[in-house]
């Protein structure tokens, strides 16, 4: 699976696992160079309290675009430091 936003892949991985119909990256999948943490936080009552990325890709930037589980609670350990996509990004074969 590739994440793309802005005509350039920012994650690619054929190890995503999917969770409520989204494609969550392993984080060494993930460029980082495209991604600076963002102050957002929010919480879901059964994966815990999700942190954001803002995505820059040249001049464009798609804030809170991406987030992930930093630490996810016992019922979603499996995608914890795993970034799922929303905003524009588009995850694709």
């Amino acid at each position: 699976m590739k994440a793309i936003w802005n005509n350039q892949v920012i994650a690619e991985s054929d190890q995503t696992l999917v969770v409520e119909n989204n494609h969550y990256f392993p984080a060494e999948s993930v460029d980082m160079k495209f991604f600076e943490k963002s102050d957002t936080h929010t919480v879901c009552p059964w994966k815990g309290t999700a942190s954001y990325y803002t995505i820059t890709v040249g001049n464009e930037k798609n804030p809170d675009a991406a987030w992930y589980y930093p630490e996810a609670k016992p019922a979603a350990k499996e995608i914890q430091g795993y970034v799922a996509f929303w905003k524009g990004v588009k995850v694709e074969k």
